[in-house]
């Protein structure tokens, strides 16, 4: 999708790849099965330029269409944010049709990380405001440490969360709570995150990033069928009366139950070994 830059030049989310690049993938684990998604752009504290916003649609949908990939980490490089939203000085030179134009990119980009099909966890130290929270909240667990600040300001400067804010954050805190961060626009520290439910686990300054990747491998270790299938149960039955989403559910069940997953889950558990799972 063609674009207009801040200079009036064309550019493309293919053309994106040509520059240093903002977003790095990283493999760990045996088989590289946990996919590590780095946002690396430390000097402007990870602050979502356009060209960032491409490379970070590009890189979730290289791994959601990759089967062998069982759980994605998204960590940061900047050592004092996770990412701080959008890229104001960039917007600054924007025209009205530019800015409608970087739209469609940011979407992709954080629609990316919220359909990846394995379960995510996002590693958030210090800042992760805005956009930068948003990438967050569209992970299914977030790890922060003892320095993460945590807000979604954009009513401070006159727009509303359009990264998934108003809608991931309702689903996760509940009306009043989300209510709360998204009109006053304030900042949470880590312990009110906690508190609130905003975060799923705490960490020691500096430990984030090794928890989510900890957490990440321990999910990665379980049948990749059964737990895609786990997945997309929760995302598809969160938002339907009961009965249906126990229709979804039982969905979820047929396609595992007679998966190669699950007469080697069964056959290990017998032969008390670990499972060598067919994927």
């Amino acid at each position: 999708m063609p674009l207009a830059g801040p200079a009036g030049t064309r550019t493309s989310l293919a053309d994106m790849s040509v520059a240093p690049e903002m977003v790095r993938v990283r493999r760990h684990g045996p088989g590289g099965t946990v996919a590590e998604i780095v946002l690396d752009r430390p000097e402007a504290l990870n602050a979502l330029s356009t060209r960032m916003a491409g490379e970070l649609a590009a890189a979730a949908g290289r791994l959601a269409a990759d089967p062998t990939v069982r759980a994605v980490v998204i960590s940061s490089s900047a050592p004092t944010a996770f990412c701080v939203g959008a890229d104001l000085k960039e917007r600054n030179t924007f025209s009205d049709a530019q800015l409608m134009a970087q739209r469609p990119v940011f979407r992709a980009a954080f629609t990316g990380v919220v359909n990846l099909p394995v379960p995510t966890v996002a590693a958030v130290h210090g800042y992760a405001l805005g956009g930068g929270l948003e990438i967050a909240l569209g992970a299914d667990l977030i790890v922060a440490d003892e320095t993460a600040l945590l807000g979604l300001p954009e009513v401070t400067v006159g727009v509303v969360p359009g990264g998934g804010g108003t809608q991931l954050l309702t689903r996760r805190l509940g009306w009043s709570r989300a209510a709360d961060l998204i009109f006053t626009g304030r900042r949470v520290d880590a312990g009110e995150a906690e508190r609130l439910g905003l975060t799923d686990r705490r960490t020691p300054a500096g430990q984030d990033r090794l928890v989510a990747l900890g957490l990440a491998g321990s999910i990665a270790a379980n049948s990749p069928v059964g737990v895609r299938a786990a997945k997309r149960a929760m995302r598809h039955g969160m938002d339907v009366d009961l009965a249906t989403g126990l229709d979804v559910e039982d969905s979820a069940w047929r396609v595992t139950a007679f998966s190669p997953d699950r007469a080697e889950g069964v056959a290990a558990f017998n032969e008390k070994r670990s499972p060598r799972w067919p994927g």
